[in-house]
């Protein structure tokens, strides 16, 4: 897997993906940046929102269950002080679907938070990472 992050002007980069990808990254306009794109730690959220949501829609599907959404809302706190690192993730999965099991839904989050989820394995070695999720008919 390979990226390229070219920078453009001020504190703007552009980043490209092996598969095609692009996507422009900002600073926030404190930084010297014009807001025209996500942070680059916002950019780890991100992916970290993405990997998991992948994992549990999987799961539910392959388990046969009738998921018609899943949202995952992701808060973080940083350090006050350099390097401003992520202390604490929480990841909050809204799950829509129809006649769900409970426990195939906590146990699909549970799976990707403790054995699939790449970015939360590598993340969860210097984070603390929670979840939690709620379930609506849909």
């Amino acid at each position: 897997m390979k990226v390229k992050i070219a920078w453009q002007e001020g504190v703007s980069f552009l980043g490209q993906v092996g598969s095609g990808h692009s996507v422009l990254m900002d600073g926030a306009p404190e930084a010297g940046g014009k807001n025209q794109g996500p942070r680059p730690m916002e950019m780890i959220l991100l992916g970290l929102g993405g990997c998991t949501s992948f994992d549990v829609v999987h799961i539910l599907r392959k388990g046969r269950q009738e998921i018609t959404g899943c949202q995952v809302e992701v808060d973080a706190q940083r350090a006050t002080e350099d390097p401003k690192v992520f202390t604490h993730i929480h990841l909050h999965f809204i799950i829509a679907g129809r006649n769900l099991d409970l426990r195939q839904v906590e146990r699909s989050i549970s799976l990707s938070a403790e054995k699939y989820c790449s970015a939360s394995m590598m993340l969860k070695a210097t984070v603390n990472i929670t979840h939690d999720y709620e379930v609506i008919a849909g």
